[in-house]
């Protein structure tokens, strides 16, 4: 969507939550928010529930760290939002669709932040739920918590914090450093002024933008509109910093997959999931695993699992490997996201999961797909047992985990889409295949190849990701 574009749009966001859901190929798609991505393990095993019950059976995770589930009947649609009300996933029924929270997904676990934005999420959602004005942001708007690492400050938010220092924060606009700093303890008040502030403009009246970028000049217009807001506030604000930060998503935002070292010698666990779908049977396993109860869900379409000691950490990895999850930072499956594709999609060209998941370099291990199918990358499928087996690049049922940060070849993140739309790319750089008439087209960069068939395509993205 580009600046402008705005105009041509008939409809208010009709973006899915669990009340509003949106009407797919395959079924009902229902979305759940999880501020923060962090998620009980009880809470966890309800959506494995809720999803095999009422839909696919399948939890498909979301670039802004959030779940949905495809699938849903007409009549398990209701039931489904019931289960989730009563699991306290479902907090309110007026907000539920702007709870969009990103954060850094190890905030108070390492030393590597400056503060803990755990306890800055939960004021956000409490207080953005409490503001019956802003339950008309678009399901659209985004909102971001970085604690000073660089993970998630980068990835276009609308509103974000960067701490500079132990006491105070640059805001973050449309993806950009707004020059604003606020204190740190005025932080989710800069951020709600901030949301504020794009309702109060015109052309975002009745829905028709549904992200600050989106408007002309839209992130300095918010900002003089956030700086009239604070200017006679108790923490205040300081305006404009000399310098304007800069970035992208640092080496410590790439996606944590393998062990990462935690102070007091304990250590998480960083999980892909390929293409981003869990298994009922693979969520629940997760729960199972999660020490202290609790899950963090990543914007890369991970998990992590913090708070264990060395020995939890390799029985946990065998364990995931085994069923068809990844815990090797070396694994060619890191990076490699897809839309819904065919048959979920209407508008899809190709069953862009089935094509990315060939482009992956083969092994021959059998590996069980979050959609229960025992699968060769490349090759048949066949009946399995749901969650057995490994992804290829995952190394062996039992093998240690790697270490996080550790090198890999091919880096570059590739996502797949069936059609112009790309639903699901994440942000930053990203090689782009996107399905056509005849084929693919590869981008990046600006540069761009048509391949005629899968092979061909194949060929040209893993020549892309080796070059990166």
């Amino acid at each position: 969507m580009q600046i402008g574009d705005f105009s041509r749009r008939s409809r208010a966001d009709a973006c899915p939550g669990a009340l509003q859901v949106h009407a797919a190929a395959d079924g009902g798609l229902a979305r759940i928010r999880v501020p923060g991505g962090r998620l009980t393990a009880s809470r966890l095993r309800e959506l494995a529930g809720a999803a095999a019950g009422c839909g696919s059976g399948v939890i498909e995770l979301t670039s802004r760290a959030n779940v949905q589930v495809r699938g849903l009947g007409d009549g398990a649609q209701a039931g489904f939002a019931a289960r989730m009300a009563a699991a306290g996933l479902l907090p309110s029924l007026t907000h539920e669709r702007v709870r969009n929270i990103l954060a850094s997904p190890l905030t108070g676990c390492d030393a590597r932040g400056t503060l803990d934005a755990g306890p800055l999420v939960d004021e956000l959602d409490r207080r953005l739920c409490a503001r019956p004005g802003l339950a008309g942001l678009p399901g659209r708007f985004l909102f971001a918590l970085d604690d000073g690492r660089g993970d998630v400050a980068w990835l276009g938010p609308d509103a974000g914090i960067l701490p500079t220092g132990a006491d105070e924060a640059a805001l973050i606009l449309a993806g950009a450093d707004s020059g604003l700093r606020v204190p740190v303890g005025s932080a989710v008040t800069a951020l709600l002024a901030a949301a504020e502030a794009f309702l109060a403009e015109p052309a975002a009246e009745g829905g028709r933008a549904w992200r600050i970028g989106e408007l002309p000049g839209g992130a300095e217009r918010v900002a003089a509109r956030v700086r009239a807001a604070l200017a006679h506030s108790a923490g205040g604000v300081r305006s404009p910093a000399a310098e304007r930060l800069r970035g992208e998503p640092s080496a410590a935002g790439r996606e944590p997959v393998g062990v990462i070292e935690l102070p007091g010698g304990r250590v998480a666990l960083g999980v892909a999931v390929p293409l981003g779908r869990l298994a009922a049977a693979q969520a629940e396993l997760l729960a199972d695993l999660a020490a202290g109860g609790e899950v963090r869900l990543t914007p890369w379409r991970g998990v992590v699992l913090s708070g264990l000691d060395r020995a939890e950490a390799t029985r946990s990895a065998a364990l995931l490997t085994a069923a068809g999850l990844v815990t090797d930072p070396a694994s060619p499956w890191i990076g490699v996201t897809a839309c819904a594709g065919r048959p979920g999609c209407a508008r899809s060209l190709a069953d862009v999961r089935a094509d990315a998941a060939r482009s992956v370099p083969p092994s021959p291990e059998r590996f069980t797909s979050p959609g229960g199918r025992t699968a060769v990358p490349g090759g048949a499928s066949g009946s399995g047992d749901r969650g057995r087996g490994e992804p290829p690049g995952a190394g062996g049922p039992g093998a240690a985990p790697g270490v996080a940060g550790s090198p890999r070849p091919g880096t570059l993140p590739v996502h797949w889409a069936g059609c112009e739309r790309r639903c699901g790319r994440p942000g930053g750089r990203v090689a782009e295949v996107v399905a056509t008439a005849g084929g693919y087209h590869v981008a990046l960069d600006g540069r761009g190849l048509d391949c005629a068939g899968i092979e061909e395509t194949t060929a040209a993205v893993t020549a892309l990701r080796r070059e990166m």
